[in-house]
């Protein structure tokens, strides 16, 4: 017997969406290291032999260094932000570490719609010794933005009924435990800067540290990268020595 065509109907059900937004608490310093604006041209059109009198020129140039590394915020309640995808990138590392979910399930299932997140805090010139990426890991001075006691704030939507709020506000406090954000975080295993705290509004468990370091937005910001304040004493022997060949060579 020949079977009939039978038409079958599929009903499918959309995607819900949830969305929170969360408080990140800095509980160790957070060190910029956007790259260069030169080093990017470099990428682009290649970087050209020097001269003798540009061979001659001081290797670094910390002010310089110090502007480049940090990533602008266009307009906002701050200059300074920080890429999300840094963020997302911390939480889907967490996954690892986190019972009942993975990491690939949290890089689908949760988006972060904010191309950066605003952070508040003083700017502080950073001076440190760093190994290079090259075959003898040649070692070098590097310069970059540090801030001591900093906080930030971030929408996440996420996949309901998968995932819930509550497994987003462990995931995120488990991203700044055993992750962090920026050079030398706590991922990377040696460091443990860029580490941070959950909150939100409703919870406000730290709503004093929160309203303290918010006060320190934009116009304190653009002040400290124009007044440079120096964020250590290390750093501070190293940039006078800087000054003070500066002078020599122009002499």
């Amino acid at each position: 017997m020949v079977k009939k065509n039978t038409n079958t109907t599929v009903t499918i059900d959309a995607l819900k969406q949830g969305r929170v937004t969360l408080r990140m608490i800095g509980q160790t310093p957070i060190i910029f290291n956007r790259m260069a604006e030169k080093a990017k041209r470099d990428l682009l059109i290649g970087a050209g032999r020097k001269t003798a009198a540009q061979k001659k020129e001081i290797k670094h140039n910390p002010e310089l260094e110090f502007r480049s590394s940090i990533h602008k915020m266009v307009d906002g309640d701050t200059l300074i932000g920080f890429p999300a995808s840094g963020v997302k990138g911390a939480m889907a590392t967490a996954a690892l570490e986190t019972e009942g979910v993975n990491k690939t399930s949290v890089n689908r299932l949760i988006f972060l719609p904010q191309q950066k997140i605003s952070i508040w805090g003083t700017p502080k010139l950073y001076m440190d010794v760093v190994r290079s990426s090259d075959m003898n890991k040649t070692p070098d001075v590097r310069t970059r933005a540090i801030i001591n006691e900093w906080c930030a704030e971030v929408d996440i939507t996420f996949i309901t009924p998968t995932l819930s709020q509550h497994s987003i506000v462990s995931l995120l406090q488990n991203a700044g435990m055993i992750c962090g954000i920026g050079d030398n975080r706590q991922e990377k295993g040696k460091g443990n800067f860029g580490s941070w705290l959950v909150d939100f509004e409703g919870n406000d468990q730290f709503k004093d540290v929160w309203e303290t370091r918010t006060k320190i937005g934009r116009k304190a910001q653009e002040k400290a990268m124009k007044d440079i304040i120096i964020n250590d004493a290390e750093t501070q022997e190293l940039y006078d020595f800087y000054k003070e060949e500066v002078i020599k060579r122009a002499a």
